[in-house]
């Protein structure tokens, strides 16, 4: 299925990452829920709240992915944020929580997603520039 989308490929490829980056916090709220339902110790925490916490995030962070993918400007800055958000998450992983394997994948993939999200064509398209205007294509 294709979809029409103006965005350069860098920015729908941003977009599927940081769209599978919202559904892992779709999937770690439903854990939570599936756990607590079965009778998991939840003494003082409120893993239900804990839970629409990250539905609420993962669903924002989703629907980023998706306007990514489809050539919405505004999603974006977003998109920056959180990656900047999971790198802070990735270093405190893999450095102070001495949990490299989790740190340094989530690490590297926030660096991808920025990677792309700042390359040449991604910049052009988020400035409304097409390649004529850029005076790159016309020397």
């Amino acid at each position: 299925m294709r979809i029409a989308s103006d965005a350069p490929r860098t920015v729908r490829a941003a977009g599927v990452l940081v769209g599978l980056q919202g559904l892992a916090g779709l999937v770690f709220a439903a854990a939570l829920l599936i756990r607590a339902l079965d009778g998991a110790s939840t003494e003082g925490n409120n893993v239900f709240g804990e839970a629409g916490y990250f539905v609420v995030l993962g669903g924002g962070v989703v629907a980023v992915g998706v306007a990514l993918v489809l050539g919405k400007h505004w999603a974006r800055s977003p998109a920056v944020v959180v990656e900047l958000l999971l790198l802070g998450v990735a270093w405190y992983a893999a450095g102070p929580s001495g949990r490299p394997e989790y740190g340094v994948p989530i690490g590297l993939l926030c660096a991808l997603v920025l990677y792309l999200l700042f390359a040449g064509p991604s910049r052009m398209w988020s400035l409304g520039l097409d390649e004529d205007e850029s005076g790159k294509s016309g020397q």
